[in-house]
């Protein structure tokens, strides 16, 4: 069993056993954060880095307000917008104006391989997604937060984040009906 509090607690005395610990716990986590975000690997890989260093030299400031997966889910997700930010590419505001008028690259060879394995389809798509869309529908479906803790996690206001997520399931939901049948 992880104990936040007892872990946190022997990291602040320089116990590094316990940070490690703490990334064990976390690195999936904020992994799946990066990795929607980003694209390179190795930029992935240094993001998630900073990350941890991030969490290493602010974790004082860590005061119990919300669970210490939110806090360090925000750190991972500011990090990887800030390295979005700087390369411009995918920057944070790539959505279209009318989510219902989004269309999937077409003609993708990997795309037609994946059809086989619904899943592996299902996040291909994902990764297509307008950046917000793809950051909420991975904040909330595989790391499970409420529409509350994405709020804190990205800024973006709990109504808009339930209405992404609304259209995202909408349109990833359509193209995946209209892929598998044909």
């Amino acid at each position: 069993m992880f104990d936040e509090k007892e872990v946190i607690s022997r990291i602040l005395r320089g116990d590094f056993r316990a940070f490690e610990l703490l990334v064990k716990q976390y690195e999936k986590l904020v992994f799946y954060v990066v990795n929607r975000l980003v694209q390179h690997l190795e930029d992935k890989e240094d993001i998630c880095q900073e990350v941890f260093i991030k969490v290493h030299q602010s974790l004082y400031k860590f005061k119990f307000q919300s669970k210490l997966s939110t806090w360090i889910a925000r750190l991972a997700y500011l990090t990887a917008v800030d390295h979005v930010k700087r390369s411009k590419v995918g920057y944070l505001m790539d959505y279209p104006e009318n989510i219902e008028d989004y269309h999937f690259t077409n003609h993708n060879p990997e795309a037609e391989l994946l059809k086989k394995d619904t899943a592996a389809y299902v996040n291909l798509l994902i990764g297509q997604m307008p950046l917000l869309y793809r950051t909420v529908l991975t904040l909330y479906h595989l790391n499970e937060f409420s529409c509350p803790e994405i709020e804190q996690i990205t800024g973006i206001p709990e109504g808009t984040v339930k209405s992404y997520l609304f259209r995202a399931r909408k349109i990833l939901k359509e193209k995946v009906e209209h892929d598998l049948n044909n």
